[in-house]
């Protein structure tokens, strides 16, 4: 049985931001705490993801760094928002609250390089 080859997560959320971006003609939203963003990432996310800036390696092979997905050309809070909401094969079908997610989301976009 031949495997299938999965999409590199960057990749995946590089095209559904494009997507929404196309869609909605959206630009940037405004979003949560990103300190308390960055302390939620590091007792949840941190397990799979790099999630600190500047840290290249994630815990989990083939998992994208926060800065990577940060970095991913055309992404926004907005697409962050919709990509968390999305059952994925990839990641496990986590129950974020409102807050915690927009401060994720904030923590997030705050690793964007400038």
């Amino acid at each position: 049985m031949r495997k299938s080859r999965s999409v590199p997560m960057a990749a995946a959320v590089a095209a559904l931001a494009w997507q929404l971006v196309q869609a909605s003609g959206a630009a940037a939203q405004d979003f949560g705490d990103a300190r308390l963003g960055e302390a939620y990432a590091a007792t949840v996310c941190a397990a799979c993801h790099a999630v600190r800036a500047g840290e290249t390696v994630s815990p989990r092979q083939r998992v994208a760094t926060f800065d990577t997905i940060a970095n991913t050309p055309g992404m926004t809070g907005t697409a962050l928002a919709a990509w968390l909401q999305t059952s994925h094969r990839e990641m496990p079908n986590l129950i974020i609250a409102l807050a915690d997610r927009d401060n994720l989301i904030a923590y997030i976009v705050s690793l964007k390089a400038r």
